[in-house]
């Protein structure tokens, strides 16, 4: 099992009856499962059965669900829901009276949602549309599928692309690990040329000056931020292999990480360490750009 990206793309088409309908469905990347689903009117009964279909599917993700309905030309005609209608009309004359505005065109009136539905849809009894909601749904399924499937196409990219980051990263911890390991030595020296520049010639006790340089090496031992940014590429590595839904803990861990490199950087008393840390930080932002598209 690898990991799912949450961007994908996928459509799924049907017909019943002389009606023909086009799903298409479109993920990118949310902090959960985040469904809009739109559909003409007459198909709201649609709404909480796809929902349901799409939690069981997906864990995270802002889904974009649309429905395009057609009918044959045979079957097409307009008729008006008189329930609708006196609403919209009760409403329409509430308005005037309180705002002393126009009362409302019958125009705009019929222009309202709901006030004018397609006769075959108007006509349909709870057996019929039962039945043709099954086989939209059906459709749907099919869509939410492909979407399943693209979201894993594009999560094994991202498997290898995320891999390679973390080859990266551990390289440049082991290159910071060298660096950091002659660290005591060039504070030695440098403050052995500093101390000299400063005494003109005046000698500074070998023991004072060992004290001076075990304080300053104190202050700049990185070892414990490169174990731990050790440990977390073991962690992420782990994480690419278990193929569940890691999104979340990718993104903690890459915050993880930069919370290390960044104490590495401010630490580091050599400029060529500095420049890992840099180099290690950049990588690190990259890691987490890609590890927020995983699911």
């Amino acid at each position: 099992m690898s990991i799912v990206s949450m961007t994908g793309f996928a459509e799924s088409a049907g017909s019943h009856e002389g009606l023909r309908w086009r799903w298409e469905a479109k993920s990118v990347n949310g902090r959960s499962l985040d469904l809009r689903l739109r559909t003409p009117p007459g198909f709201e009964s649609l709404d909480q059965p796809a929902r349901t279909m799409a939690t069981e599917r997906f864990r995270r993700g802002n889904l974009q669900v649309s429905l395009t309905v057609e009918s044959d030309p045979g079957m097409r005609g307009l008729t008006v829901d008189p329930v609708a209608l006196a609403s919209a009309v009760k409403l329409a004359r509430e308005l005037a009276a309180d705002t002393g505005l126009a009362p409302a065109r019958i125009d705009g009136i019929l222009a309202l949602k709901g006030v004018i539905v397609q006769e075959e849809l108007a006509a349909l009894d709870p057996v019929a549309r039962a039945h043709r909601d099954a086989e939209i749904l059906r459709s749907l399924a099919l869509a939410f599928d492909a979407l399943m499937r693209a979201r894993s196409g594009e999560g094994a990219k991202l498997a290898l692309l995320l891999s390679a980051q973390v080859d990266e990263i551990a390289r440049l911890v082991a290159e910071a690990e060298t660096l950091a390991a002659v660290q005591p030595e060039a504070l030695r020296h440098r403050l052995t040329s500093q101390i000299q520049d400063l005494l003109t010639g005046a000698g500074l006790p070998e023991d004072r000056l060992a004290q001076e340089v075990a304080l300053l090496a104190t202050r700049a031992d990185v070892r414990e931020e490169l174990d731990r940014l050790k440990a977390h590429v073991q962690d992420a590595r782990a994480l690419l292999k278990s193929g569940a839904a890691v999104g979340r803990k990718l993104d903690f861990l890459s915050q993880e990480f930069n919370r290390e490199a960044n104490t590495l950087c401010s630490k580091s008393a050599d400029i060529a360490l500095t420049r890992v840390g840099l180099a290690l930080k950049a990588v690190i932002d990259q890691f987490r750009e890609q590890a927020q598209n995983v699911e």
